[in-house]
């Protein structure tokens, strides 16, 4: 059958008083820019609820599927609006049930009448339509308690609106309501899932990744931006900032000892992601740390790596199993990729013995022998940005000619 609209529930962000129109209007824009390139729809968007209102061309389907990944999406709807003459509620809710294809399957008629200038009372209309229903549709029965399948009919003042199905949302706010962060994403599973993770709670990212050819692929860095695309399918768009990171690797390996490489690293990176935040607005860096799962997540690591910021660092995924990180990521279609054999610049040159517990006075000893902020501000000016959309042919690569 065909639907003519959808319903899309609000969720959390109805919680919201005095900002709350604010919230409504990003939510409506961030659904347009996920229909993009879709023609024949309309949004409209009111206090409660939004409509989209769609073409006899359009694929229904389609659209479902982008609206419900947008963060701030509660559920989906596809429904019917008629007349609330009741014959033609009658035959819309025989319709409806008509698309229940299933044999042996119960029902209930769910009525919902915020119009109560309505002439029918609630339980009485509920009665009427079952029994159209049921004299139309011999495949289903009726339960009232435990119904396979619930026949919502809203009788509201401009019309009447049927449904069966409530597609579940993203939850979380719109993206663009909580500021500004800047994501590490290494191409590994966790960090694009702390990405999304952020993003559930209506922030913006910018992502940052550190290369270090000819050690690290060209694979590699594809797959960090595959890993990009894949995350604006529910932000819309993304800056990714490519670092190169070679000179600043080797001359770690000069001047720190080797269980302290990664620790030096990971400070390294911190410095120069906490410039580049600075300087594109972010108010906080993003990882994908998860405790005590590698020796440079360790509390003590941790201490001394967070020691060249004052910026806040969320960590998302601080204390979930590595199970729950990779059903995480299956959910949001980022495993297959993350899992690709090319390796990042951390996996390529990793200690055999790292340090675990690393005294903060000593890796500063070690860095002091070598002045990094040249070459920080070097490989800050030479990182390639790349304006990553969820459609690959409107990606930006100006940057990269």
């Amino acid at each position: 059958m065909r639907y003519d609209q959808l319903l899309v529930r609000y969720g959390e962000l109805t919680l919201k008083s005095g900002n709350r129109n604010t919230f409504i209007n990003q939510l409506k824009g961030n659904v347009k820019h996920a229909l993009i390139p879709l023609t024949g729809y309309e949004v409209h968007a009111n206090r409660d609820r939004m409509y989209i209102h769609l073409d006899e061309q359009i694929d229904v389907e389609e659209v479902i599927r982008r609206v419900s990944k947008v963060f701030g999406v509660h559920s989906v709807s596809p429904v019917m609006r008629v007349d609330k003459e009741l014959e033609t509620v009658k035959e819309a809710a025989i319709k409806v049930a008509a698309d229940i294809d299933e044999e042996g399957k119960t029902f209930k008629i769910d009525v919902k009448r915020s119009d109560k200038s309505y002439p029918m009372e609630t339980f009485e209309l509920q009665q009427v339509l079952g029994g159209a229903v049921l004299s139309q549709a011999e495949h289903l029965t009726v339960n009232v308690k435990q119904p396979d399948y619930k026949l919502q009919v809203e009788i509201r003042r401009d019309a009447a609106y049927l449904y069966s199905r409530v597609i579940k949302g993203a939850g979380g706010l719109p993206v663009g309501t909580g500021g500004k962060t800047l994501l590490m994403l290494s191409g590994g599973i966790d960090s694009p899932v702390a990405g999304i993770e952020v993003m559930r709670r209506g922030v913006t990212i910018e992502a940052i990744h550190f290369h270090s050819p000819p050690f690290t692929s060209d694979e590699a860095k594809q797959k960090v931006i595959d890993l990009t695309h894949i995350m604006a399918e529910t932000a819309g768009e993304i800056k990714l900032h490519l670092v190169p990171f070679t000179e600043i690797q080797k001359t770690i390996h000069k001047v720190v000892p080797e269980n302290m490489t990664m620790t030096s690293t990971r400070r390294l990176m911190l410095r120069i992601a906490e410039q580049l935040a600075e300087r594109i607005g972010a108010q906080a860096i993003v990882n994908g740390e998860n405790l005590g799962q590698v020796a440079s997540q360790t509390l003590g690591s941790m201490h001394a790596i967070n020691a060249v910021t004052s910026m806040p660092i969320l960590r998302p995924l601080l204390t979930l199993d590595k199970d729950d990180i990779i059903l995480k990521a299956k959910e949001i279609g980022t495993f297959e990729t993350s899992i690709k054999p090319f390796e990042d610049c951390c996996t390529i040159f990793t200690p055999k013995n790292p340090k675990t517990n690393p005294k903060l006075e000593k890796v500063e000893k070690f860095e002091s022998k070598f002045n990094f902020d040249a070459l920080i501000e070097e490989v800050i000016e030479h990182t390639e940005v790349m304006t990553i959309s969820k459609v690959r042919e409107t990606a930006d690569f100006s940057d990269l000619l």
